[in-house]
């Protein structure tokens, strides 16, 4: 590596951690919160099969299932204008990888709740809970034990797919890196750079993904073992 690479890229390297920090973590971490809370009542409605609404369900997922990405990004940020409405680039971004990622994410967790002994409903009715008590604190424990790893995909995932964000304008790593890029023209040791930072971050999530599933295991171990005594 020779001198001007490396000034270049210990220049860039405080920048881009600076954008993750402000811009691709929060946007992972509010698109996230928002797919989680549309895959939990989108599931609940199919667990239930509520009528009508569950065929919308079903609509959403087949529609957003089948349509990239990226049309999508394109389709809210810069289709939707045409008709009146416009939104900044940040939101549109948390908006669309939301409803996106809580597609599939819906799915994951409709397949949990479906897992869980109907058993455990029947029991809970009769210890006098009503639907919602035994949905919140039976059903929906046991079905977020289930998804925990899948979904943690689902986060990881949605890091690394952050960067499309790029694409309509919003200044995160990725975009800071295409701007710096612009200046001095070292896009392999400047995207190296980006994709370590990212690795980074997977791997410090990976990491917690396993912690996590580490405790499940050890609490429904403990749980199971209090029910044999």
């Amino acid at each position: 590596m020779n001198d001007r690479l490396w000034r270049i890229l210990t220049d860039a390297f405080p920048q881009l951690l600076q954008k993750a920090v402000e811009v691709t973590i929060p946007l992972t971490a509010l698109s996230f919160l928002l797919a989680l809370l549309i895959s939990v009542v989108v599931a609940l409605i199919q667990y239930a099969k509520v009528p009508v609404l569950q065929q919308i369900c079903r609509f959403y997922i087949w529609v957003i299932r089948g349509t990239p990405l990226l049309v999508q990004l394109y389709l809210v940020f810069y289709g939707l204008p045409s008709v009146g409405i416009t939104l900044a680039a940040f939101p549109t971004a948390v908006l669309v990888f939301g409803i996106n990622e809580g597609a599939y994410m819906a799915e994951t967790m409709r397949g949990s709740l479906e897992s869980v002994s109907a058993g455990q409903l029947e029991a809970g009715y009769c210890v006098g809970l009503n639907y919602l008590q035994i949905m919140t604190h039976v059903v929906l424990p046991q079905a977020f034990r289930t998804a925990f790893p899948a979904l943690s995909n689902s986060l990881i995932g949605m890091l690394k797919g952050t960067s499309l964000a790029a694409t309509i304008t919003v200044t995160d790593m990725f975009r800071q890196a295409q701007v710096i890029n612009g200046r001095v023209y070292e896009a392999l040791g400047l995207y190296t750079e980006v994709a370590l930072i990212y690795l980074l971050f997977c791997t410090v999530l990976t990491w917690l993904q396993r912690l996590g599933e580490q405790q499940l295991v050890k609490r429904t171990g403990a749980v199971h073992g209090g029910e044999a005594k």
